[in-house]
């Protein structure tokens, strides 16, 4: 028997002037008899100011347990579910500057320096350290976003420096990574600089799209693929112009627009629902396209004031977190928990319904959410709200809820994670050892 079939490389790219379209695993990429070969990937999403505790637990262990009011969003993806609880950050428990500490804690286990200058300093958090194996391959080491302003400075919590507040995410103990809140500045790191900004705008009045650049790239390509990875392009090449056109509705709308936005760059939505979205269809196109295989994304940040009147809680978030137990702002806060939920659970049944290799990308990922913060009103770094889905390549087992002993190293956990990502660490913070049955 002749074999004929020839591979396209993983790497290869539809370039153009001022743009490199990175491709989604194809078919075409695997050798003749040879089996498919996933990438692993690795997500952090942080969201803020504790959970609504009674509306988050689960009932029930083990396959068996019941979804709580919060992570009902998640049943679509259950059965790469795991629920943890018991773990925290002792280290940082108590004291002042609670919100800073707890979230600069959440991935090191590490008390950060007190200090409202330049002089910040932690430890190479856990997205980092995953990234130096993770990201050897790829565009992209990592990729940091954000939905809140990422420009704050100054004394953000008594007297820790904004940086802390601004990125979760830290390359170096002296490295912070700033974190993107502005679409088209992803999309351009993504795809292509576009050009000079008068050029960009040239094209934004005359509807232009990336893939016109690529359009010869694109039509050689076409000539070498079967059937099936043709559907696969279409779809992606959709997914592209689709999240380009929506960037492009904003920026003239904000361009337009009577009302003074200050220093909102053009490229950020109105409304926080959108804007949530439209960052977490840049991360889907991130993954598929194998653009980068480690992202952290800080959906809201510590102490935001931010209310949500559309789903029915007009006061700020942060003031509903400090409950005091009144049933009427934990039932507020269990809305404001569920919806930031509903949106992780929309980005998740995406990364689902994408194959990739011999499954799909959710099968090859390990996605962590939560927050740094237990109980938002006692200002408790212990018993976290702790998420993990995905299966991690085969690593990662899901349908379950685990509970550990309140005080449990979080950073016991985080170490077991890098070892499933092929990082393994020896001590991470105040880490005793990996932990048992995650």
């Amino acid at each position: 028997m002749m074999i004929t079939k020839l591979s396209i490389p993983r790497r290869t790219m539809l370039r153009g002037v001022g743009a490199a379209l990175a491709l989604p695993y194809l078919d075409s990429m695997v050798p003749a008899f040879a089996a498919p070969k996933a990438a692993m990937r690795m997500q952090f999403v942080y969201v803020p100011n504790s959970m609504s505790q009674p509306y988050w637990r689960p009932k029930g262990d083990g396959p068996n347990f019941e979804l709580s009011p919060i992570l009902s969003p998640l049943a679509n993806v259950k059965d790469q579910v795991v629920v943890v609880e018991g773990l925290g950050n002792a280290t940082v428990d108590g004291g002042g500057g609670p919100h800073t500490r707890s979230s600069q804690a959440w991935l090191t286990g590490t008390p950060c320096k007190r200090t409202e200058g330049a002089d910040v300093e932690l430890t190479t958090t856990t997205d980092q350290l995953a990234a130096r194996v993770l990201g050897k391959d790829t565009q992209l080491i990592s990729l940091e976003m954000a939905t809140e302003p990422n420009f704050t400075v100054g004394n953000c919590d008594n007297g820790y420096s904004c940086v802390y507040a601004n990125t979760f995410s830290w390359r170096t103990p002296t490295t912070p990574l700033p974190m993107e809140n502005n679409p088209r500045a992803v999309f351009e790191r993504l795809f292509g600089d576009g050009g000079t900004a008068s050029a960009r705008m040239a094209d934004l009045k005359n509807d232009r799209s990336i893939l016109d650049s690529v359009r010869n790239d694109m039509a050689r390509l076409q000539k070498r693929i079967g059937p099936s990875d043709k559907l696969m392009m279409d779809a992606y090449l959709q997914s592209v112009r689709e999240v380009e056109q929506r960037i492009q509705k904003v920026e003239k709308q904000n361009a337009t627009s009577p009302i003074e936005v200050g220093d909102k760059p053009s490229g950020i939505p109105d409304t926080f629902d959108e804007h949530v979205r439209l960052m977490f269809d840049l991360q889907f196109l991130a993954y598929q396209a194998d653009i980068t295989r480690v992202i952290a994304y800080q959906l809201s940040r510590e102490q935001t004031s931010r209310p949500y009147p559309f789903i029915g809680v007009p006061e700020a978030h942060h003031d509903v977190s400090h409950h005091q137990n009144n049933p009427e702002k934990l039932a507020k806060h269990a809305k404001i928990n569920t919806y930031h939920m509903s949106l992780f659970a929309q980005y998740l049944d995406r990364l689902k319904a994408t194959p990739d290799g011999d499954g799909n990308i959710l099968d090859h990922s390990i996605m962590m959410y939560g927050t740094g913060l237990g109980d938002g009103d006692l200002h408790s770094a212990l018993d976290l709200p702790v998420l993990l889905v995905g299966g991690g390549c085969g690593t990662l087992k899901g349908n379950r809820h685990l509970k550990y002993p309140v005080e449990t190293h979080m950073t016991n956990m985080l170490l077991s994670l890098l070892r499933k990502v092929g990082a393994p660490q020896d001590k991470l913070g105040d880490s005793t050892g990996e932990l048992a049955g995650i």
